[in-house]
């Protein structure tokens, strides 16, 4: 098969090629997908220099001549679709700027799409709002939670010998000695043992009464306070202790105390004075005094065994 010359073949693939080009230029892809082949400021009859108030007016006069309700023309009833579609997209600021964008920068064409999309099918809602929502149910989980676990413990002390023992010297007390024949030793008076049982102080590990102001939520919005009290804290100790070379207050020394023992503070207000004060004699926080000490704690150990 004989081809057809050179200049004849190029001019054949040349053309298809400058039309494609010259269809892209008119009408921009990015473009497109704000208000079809039309300009949106075409369309309202404004400059793209116009302001929003501007814009406004022009709106409202185009709706009132095209809108279906006035002009019942079918092909008034398209041009009205697209003149409110165009005011839609320059009456926000953040969609103006987008199309305005894509006017200047015709060839950025998947960056202006996704930017369109992004506009008009993204998620609507304030991150903040989703972040309060969170901390809600964060919290409600939280502090249900704590309650159940705090009075499935009260009800399993509650069934324990040394707390039924503790109700009956209770009762005693209260009553001078004397106590009630008719009730036998098993059955007391569940208004007694209720109130009885609000004087016993509960302490129980690993399992704390559910506060509002341990919940994530609260501590969250407590932060900065939090923050600032813990930097304010450690610069009155860096002045106090590092600078001035004072000798550590009792509420300080206790500190120093149950953080070298690593005791959770729940554990340690649980902890006798007289223990308190021996631990706290012995200096824990300086490094030989606490090796010391380990090494007795593991002798005595030995010899409990």
């Amino acid at each position: 098969m004989d081809l057809p010359p050179a200049p004849i073949r190029w001019r054949a693939t040349a053309i298809p090629f400058f039309v494609a080009v010259l269809f892209v230029s008119t009408i921009s892809p990015s473009r497109a997908i704000y208000c079809d082949e039309d300009d949106c400021y075409d369309l309202l009859g404004v400059s793209q220099s116009a302001n929003a108030s501007e814009i406004k007016k022009a709106y409202y006069k185009l709706s009132l001549k095209y809108h279906p309700d006035k002009n019942p023309d079918p092909e008034s009833r398209k041009l009205f679709v697209k003149v409110a579609n165009a005011y839609e997209i320059l009456k926000d600021e953040a969609t103006r700027e987008q199309y305005d964008y894509a006017i200047a920068h015709p060839e950025e064409v998947f960056y202006n799409t996704a930017r369109y999309y992004r506009a008009y099918y993204g998620h609507k809602t304030d991150p903040r709002a989703v972040l309060v929502g969170l901390l809600l149910i964060l919290s409600g989980f939280q502090y249900l939670n704590q309650s159940t676990r705090y009075n499935q413990a009260v009800a399993m002390v509650k069934k324990t010998p040394a707390y039924k023992n503790k109700l009956r010297a209770l009762e005693l007390e209260r009553s001078g000695g004397v106590t009630n024949k008719k009730k036998s030793q098993k059955n007391m008076d569940k208004k007694t043992e209720e109130d009885l049982s609000k004087e016993l102080d509960l302490q129980i590990t690993g399992a704390e009464m559910a506060s509002v102001w341990k919940l994530l939520g609260v501590r969250f919005v407590l932060l900065p306070y939090t923050l600032g009290k813990l930097l304010l804290w450690t610069a009155c100790w860096f002045w106090r202790y590092k600078v001035k070379k004072y000798p550590y207050s009792w509420e300080d020394a206790s500190y120093l105390t149950q953080r070298s023992l690593s005791i959770p503070l729940d554990r340690w207000r649980n902890i006798d004075e007289a223990t308190k004060e021996d631990l706290v004699l012995r200096r824990l926080w300086e490094k030989s005094n606490l090796e010391s000490y380990v090494a007795e704690m593991r002798k005595e150990s030995k010899r409990r065994r």
